[in-house]
């Protein structure tokens, strides 16, 4: 049987085995950890590795060290033109002054989150209500982020002990009672650049017919200069030539003359020719002027 002071070995054994198990804890490479006395922070980011405390008056709260996301809702915010937007966005931080992330918000990490998301949703507010909605969608987007980042980290690591990392919009919507809106007088803007553009062929093809027009009235023209000057040299190649030839028998030559008329004025049998038989033209019918 086990006696009175066998039992109290035991529990004395106990309890120094639970006070031993609590006396040591292990930080991770991946996890911060604060060290408290009856709730009061007294030393502050502990590096990973194993550590000693005091059981029962220490606590040891640990956060995790890594890279987290924050994704705020989707709110609805204003333009400099007072146009709302509907932006989606969301943030990476990390816990950087452990001391600073347990005192703001108890070491409660999901309302750390709601409370950077609050200032998310403030410096979108701020930053959106100065731009145009050019600006907020396309033109000065990256900007709007860059600025939204510095102003919220320095907010975040003073109030929340963590620095933000990078802070993104995933969508920019507009909502259903200006999209139809902002459609149409897209569509208007992009017709009258098509109309524009169509002008602009319309008076090049224009240019281009003209100047096409003229080059063929140029090319026409020399071509036709030219065969009228190569016809007058072939006119006054063959005078030369008929010359020539004519000027060896000139009797031949005035015979060949008054057949040529006798045939081109008897080639239509309908013609009818009333002249002196004795006249000079029917100079060759006479058979005395043949020999």
């Amino acid at each position: 049987m086990i006696n009175g002071t066998s039992l109290a070995g035991i529990f004395l054994l106990a309890i120094l085995s639970f006070l031993g198990a609590n006396a040591i804890f292990v930080v991770s490479e991946f996890e911060r950890a604060v060290l408290l006395e009856f709730g009061k922070v007294v030393r502050s980011d502990i590096k990973a590795g194993l550590h000693f405390k005091l059981p029962i008056i220490n606590e040891v709260r640990k956060f995790d060290a890594r890279i987290l996301t924050s994704d705020a809702p989707a709110e609805r915010y204003l333009t400099l033109e007072k146009k709302a937007v509907i932006v989606d966005s969301f943030a990476k931080f990390r816990v950087e002054n452990v001391q600073t992330f347990y005192t703001s918000t108890s070491g409660d990490e999901r309302r750390a989150e709601d409370l950077l998301k609050e200032r998310i949703n403030d410096g979108l507010r701020n930053e959106i209500g100065k731009r145009s909605l050019y600006e907020v969608i396309s033109g000065e987007r990256d900007e709007l982020m860059q600025v939204l980042r510095d102003n919220l980290n320095k907010v975040a690591s003073d109030e929340l002990g963590v620095t933000v990392i990078d802070v993104r919009v995933k969508r920019i919507d507009l909502p259903s009672d200006v999209s139809q809106s902002v459609y149409d007088r897209m569509n208007t803007e992009r017709d009258i650049e098509a109309r524009e553009h169509r002008a602009k062929g319309q008076e090049l093809a224009l240019g281009i017919r003209a100047d096409a027009e003229k080059q063929r009235e140029v090319i026409l023209a020399e071509a036709y200069s030219e065969a009228e000057e190569t016809r007058g040299e072939g006119d006054a190649l063959a005078a030369s030539i008929y010359a020539s030839a004519f000027q060896k028998d000139e009797k031949f030559y005035e015979f060949y003359r008054s057949m040529s008329a006798y045939r081109k004025t008897f080639s239509n049998k309908g013609d009818v020719l009333l002249i002196q038989p004795d006249s000079d033209f029917f100079k060759y019918m006479n058979s005395n002027s043949l020999k």
